[in-house]
């Protein structure tokens, strides 16, 4: 009888503490994002870049200009068949002047796909002074089988980037988004 007893509390001390597991489980991932986003924020990890930009001539006329190295990095998500580079991996440029860097898509595969790019600026620090004019990372990308394009990003680095940021790195990463585009297109068409 008495282990009986012992059986009941110890079954509501796990019920208890499996309770509490799901609800800190459900706390963490309900603060990984703003978490992340302070990480992101003290260590320069993954720049957030916006959408395209337009600078002023005043913004652009208020500090000396100045040169840096602007690299350009490109990753393609695991499950990601198509090649997808810049023709440069890098350029010095000079603040308050707009550059014109080249990638190239190439859909290897035998059927039509869609892609969409992630950007992404390093130091993240850098990425509110990295100003796109144009970029293909602004739209989804489909391309037919074995087909090759060439995009621009057309971009200007503020002059008001802080001193201690002698290069800024430009990321992207490809996704392919096929399977999601074509899910929609049949949700709208009910």
């Amino acid at each position: 009888m008495f282990s009986l007893k012992l059986n009941k509390l110890e079954a509501k001390r796990t019920l208890r503490n499996l309770a509490g597991i799901v609800v800190g489980m459900f706390a963490f991932g309900w603060l990984l994002v703003p978490m992340y986003d302070v990480f992101c924020e003290i260590t320069g990890l993954n720049g957030k870049v916006t959408g395209p930009s337009s600078l002023s001539e005043e913004s652009l006329a208020i500090t000396e200009q100045r040169e840096l190295l602007v690299q350009f990095m490109t990753h393609n998500n695991e499950s990601m068949p198509w090649f997808f580079d810049s023709e440069k991996s890098q350029m010095r440029v000079v603040t308050g002047n707009q550059y014109e860097a080249t990638f190239v898509f190439h859909n290897t595969t035998g059927k039509e796909m869609v892609g969409q790019v992630i950007p992404s600026v390093s130091p993240g620090r850098g990425a509110e002074y990295f100003h796109k004019t144009e970029c293909f990372c602004f739209e989804r990308q489909v391309l037919a089988a074995g087909e090759r394009i060439e995009l621009p990003v057309r971009f200007i680095i503020d002059p008001a980037l802080p001193k201690e940021i002698g290069s800024l790195s430009l990321g992207y990463t490809l996704f392919d988004i096929t399977d999601r585009v074509q899910t929609n297109n049949e949700i709208a068409k009910l």
